[in-house]
């Protein structure tokens, strides 16, 4: 009997054990692409940040420089600014998504958008998305070259210079 009590509890600790590794891995299916998950919502944070660490490009190919915060800016334009807002504006619909959409304009305590984190995490973000938040995956619908541009853009949101802030602007047709 007393084996058998042993061996009850200790195939009961092995489930949430294997649980939390599985999770810890990063190996749950986090991108757009994946098939869906039972009871995913709870479950998709500790995984996601998990799988950006592993798999986020360390080294960034494109220059941080004002031809490429000049392309972003184009790109952020036309793909981003409907729910990631512009500075000083807001996007009116971002409040209403769930999770709302971070504005990426937006100071906060000592940086702007997401300018803190690292640029290979932007750009998993952008090429893979992320579920159940409305970030779509870019990866097939832009050039690998406009999404680093655009994440050297965000990365780099609380510096930028006054010619990039100005292709920024509502109304204005980044070229």
């Amino acid at each position: 009997m007393f084996r058998f009590l042993v061996g009850f509890i200790l195939g009961l600790l092995v489930i949430p054990v294997g649980a939390v590794v599985y999770f810890k891995a990063g190996k749950p299916p986090v991108a757009t692409a994946d098939p869906p998950l039972p009871l995913e919502a709870q479950i998709v944070a500790i995984p996601l940040h998990a799988r950006i660490d592993r798999e986020m490009p360390k080294t960034v190919p494109v220059a941080a420089n004002e031809v490429a915060y000049v392309a972003g800016a184009a790109v952020y334009q036309a793909q981003c600014a409907s729910c990631h807002g512009l500075p000083e504006h807001d996007s009116p619909f971002a409040k209403a998504m769930f999770p709302r959409a971070p504005q990426l304009f937006v100071k906060h305590g000592d940086h702007v958008g997401v300018s803190d984190d690292e640029p290979g995490e932007t750009y998993w973000k952008v090429a893979n998305g992320i579920r159940l938040s409305g970030m779509p995956a870019y990866g097939h619908v832009l050039q690998e070259t406009e999404m680093w541009q655009v994440t050297l853009l965000v990365a780099n949101a609380d510096k930028l210079p006054p010619s990039v802030m100005q292709l920024l602007t509502p109304g204005t047709i980044a070229r």
